[in-house]
């Protein structure tokens, strides 16, 4: 369903809009935990080894389509909210033109070096073909996860958070029986988890297609909408193509900058000892968790925000950053109450039965970071507020920054505190990355409504 978030009480649409997002996030942490069970429980170490190899490429992958199909969508958010239909159809087409360029170059590129690519991270040898075919099976099918991804992401920026949630579910669930199916039948190994994977994302593209065509007439794409006309148009055809890059590709950037901070700091980590590493992996789960509905926030207000940034409503754009903003300082405070007095308990549940030197290392680190998700909690608000206005730059900063500073502070306070250190380098990278996105959104969207006004004197003075 259509919503138009440039009408009615804003924290009630981002609230509402945010509910689909959070159980979607919960159900794909869930999913991930299944996925890795599964290879596990059925393959052996080996194979939840050679899975595991790859997942920071996995991951890194994701991030990058992810963005850039985000970035596309704000462009469609934005035509959307100006009441241009045919903008928003003339959007769609480009979007899927140029994500599909983009994942066949991405693809090709990443096959070609994937060798290259392994040698470097160290595979080792007893589980490299594992490793190596998940990868490419992956690869191969990019293009799915590209069209998944993209048409999620059009219809939530059209103001509908269910449907995509609805076939992310979908795809959980038959990813799991395919993967028992190729695994325990067909004997595929590790390479039928990856089929599963990319066939469970092909047929929700199916399915999303068909539901579109049933339910959604503004996006029923004429002939016309697809044609460009660089010929006598070249200038405008140029412009709206750049005006999607112009989002997409720092958006792609931001997220793959974010996978690789993952790396950096896992390799810091992997120094201290499996003690410590399954002691940071269990704490890194759980805050993947309780941060979820500040992340759900932060995507429905990029939508919020590209919708009344395109309807020229600024001042509903900060009553509802405001709110979210207020909303997640009493998130984080909640958050940081449960991990002080809960937190060894929630470890023990997630690491089955540790040995109390693992709980007590997680726990040091839920306690402390948690003081930090205020910092956190901002980011999510003001970067998905910047990325729903077309502001690239600012975010894009803001993630080089907390990259920056994240690496810096786990490799220097890590040899000067030990594992303590990497603990402090998150927060410092919240604080940096807050303070930049914060002084960015205040400056960007004063400087907007000034060109609003002056704008609109002078179309009344003529």
């Amino acid at each position: 369903m259509i919503n138009d978030m440039t009408k009615g009480n804003p924290l009630s649409l981002i609230f509402w809009f945010s509910i689909p997002l959070l159980i979607g996030n919960i159900f794909q942490q869930l999913y991930n935990i299944a996925d890795i069970v599964i290879v596990g429980r059925t393959l052996g170490i080996n194979a939840l080894a050679a899975v595991g190899a790859i997942s920071p490429i996995f991951f890194f992958i994701m991030f990058v389509v992810v963005g850039l199909t985000n970035g596309f969508a704000v462009i469609t958010g934005q035509r959307f909210g100006a009441k241009d239909f045919d903008g928003v159809r003339r959007s769609v087409t480009m979007s899927t033109i140029l994500s599909t360029i983009f994942t066949l170059f991405f693809s090709v590129l990443l096959a070609v070096f994937m060798d290259k690519i392994l040698a470097l991270m160290n595979v080792p040898q007893e589980i490299y073909k594992d490793a190596y075919w998940y990868i490419q099976i992956v690869i191969a099918g990019l293009w799915v996860c590209n069209f998944y991804n993209l048409l999620a992401n059009i219809v939530r920026a059209l103001g509908d958070s269910k449907t995509p949630l609805y076939f992310l579910i979908f795809a959980s669930i038959l990813n799991v029986f395919l993967a028992l199916l190729f695994i325990l039948a067909f004997h595929w190994g590790v390479p039928g988890s990856a089929v599963a994977v990319v066939l469970s994302q092909a047929v929700s593209v199916v399915l999303c297609l068909w539901y579109v065509k049933k339910r959604f007439p503004i996006l029923h794409l004429k002939k016309s909408d697809w044609i460009f006309d660089f010929k006598n148009n070249r200038e405008k055809e140029l412009s709206f193509a750049m005006d999607h890059l112009n989002v997409g590709i720092p958006m792609a950037v931001q997220f793959s900058i974010l996978g690789f901070g993952i790396l950096i700091i896992q390799s810091v980590c992997n120094s201290f000892g499996p003690d410590v590493i399954a002691a940071f992996t269990a704490a890194l789960r759980i805050e993947q968790i309780a941060t979820l509905p500040m992340i759900s926030f932060g995507v429905a207000l990029a939508a919020y925000t590209a919708q009344n940034y395109g309807a020229n409503n600024f001042a509903r754009i900060r009553m509802g950053v405001n709110k979210c903003s207020l909303i997640c300082i009493c998130l984080s405070i909640v958050m940081a109450f449960i991990m002080h007095y809960q937190g060894a308990q929630i470890v023990a549940i997630f690491l089955g039965n540790p040995e109390g030197k693992i709980i007590s290392i997680a726990h040091e680190y839920l306690f402390l970071s948690s003081l930090f998700y205020f910092f956190l909690g901002q980011i999510f608000i003001f970067r998905n507020a910047l990325q729903g206005m077309g502001q690239v730059v600012i975010p894009l900063s803001a993630s080089i920054a907390e990259l920056l500073v994240r690496s810096f502070a786990a490799v220097y306070l890590a040899v000067k505190f030990g594992y303590m250190g990497i603990f402090y380098a998150g927060p410092i990278a919240w604080v940096s990355a807050s303070t930049i996105v914060a002084v960015g959104y205040f400056t960007s969207l004063g400087r907007i409504v000034r060109k609003a006004r002056i704008a609109l004197r002078q179309s009344r003075q003529a």
